[in-house]
């Protein structure tokens, strides 16, 4: 760990590379990986002033080799704690602190058809469930409802089975993690009960992306269009479906490095790469008043 914000690019890339071989969840990459970043370093690609360049530079050789969106070497522009995950979770504090804890917008539109707006993350769900279990709970007694994912960039895979959870009738398995450590699988399931009422599992449902929907907000489209209970409508999203764990490398720099990966239990895959492909193609800026309209006509049919 550096404890100076001088910027020495040799200890950053070691961590990082030790950070890599041990926790990445496709082993082999990792070792290519940290095989490149050691050259590039010897080749003194990594000699910059500062450490955003610095960021920058890595981030793209940690990609370079499958394309994973959540391998990064992110710079924070203030000093971040020392503590494992901690540069993150303060992020993610500000953003619930000022967005409602992540529902920031439920309106009733025209047909009894209600907008849902889950941003900027899926908040961890010790935060969220409060915040998150009222809109949906006001949001149960429209007759259809549109979830708006476009500006949603992550978060945990815990608040999507309880957001899941009131859009579905029974327990549903949703999504399995493989883990590197210990080699082991984990189960996700919605919840057999919810505090408040269920918008439920019949009523139409529709769900917008853009290119910006990530990591654990593409989880939730992904999930409710494999099991057939939701029309997404929009862009193809990112294309992020490994979750990752943070450590701080330099006062201003941490270190992404996914431990997992998501195997749907319909589709036997995940979302990495490609994105969440919409069952309604369009513009992100076009896609409510599409998902509204398509809403209505379901209504009214």
């Amino acid at each position: 760990m550096i404890t100076s914000t001088q910027l020495l690019p040799a200890p950053v890339i070691g961590e990082t590379v030790r950070l890599l071989t041990e926790h990445y969840v496709f082993p082999e990459i990792a070792e290519q990986l940290a095989g490149l970043l050691q050259r590039r370093l010897a080749e003194g690609t990594y000699d910059v002033d500062g450490a955003e360049e610095l960021a920058r530079l890595v981030t793209a050789d940690l990609q370079s080799v499958n394309g994973d969106r959540h391998l990064r070497l992110k710079h924070h522009a203030e000093p971040v704690s020392p503590k494992q995950g901690a540069a993150t979770l303060d992020a993610m504090r500000r953003d619930f602190d000022t967005s409602l804890g992540g529902a920031p917008r439920v309106q009733l539109l025209d047909g009894g058809v209600a907008v849902l707006e889950l941003a900027p993350m899926l908040f961890p769900l010790e935060w969220s469930a409060e915040p998150l279990g009222a809109a949906l709970t006001l949001a149960s007694r429209a007759q259809a409802l549109i979830v708006d994912l476009r500006a949603n960039r992550g978060g945990d895979p815990d608040t999507v089975a309880f957001v899941c959870s009131y859009l579905l009738d029974e327990r549903t398995h949703l999504n399995t993690m493989y883990w590197r450590g210990g080699e082991r699988s984990e189960q996700s399931w919605s919840l057999p009960h919810v505090p408040g009422a269920r918008f439920g599992g019949s009523k139409p449902l529709y769900v917008l992306s853009s290119g910006s929907t990530f990591s654990a907000a593409e989880e939730l489209a992904y999930d409710l269009q494999q099991l057939g209970r939701a029309v997404v409508v929009g862009e193809r999203t990112h294309g992020g479906a490994h979750p990752c764990q943070g450590w701080t490398v330099h006062p201003h720099l941490e270190a992404t490095v996914p431990v997992g990966r998501a195997i749907n239990p319909v589709s036997r895959t995940n979302w990495e790469g490609v994105g969440v492909q919409p069952d309604v193609p369009c513009a992100p800026g076009d896609s409510l008043d599409r998902a509204h309209a398509l809403a209505l006509v379901r209504l009214a049919g």
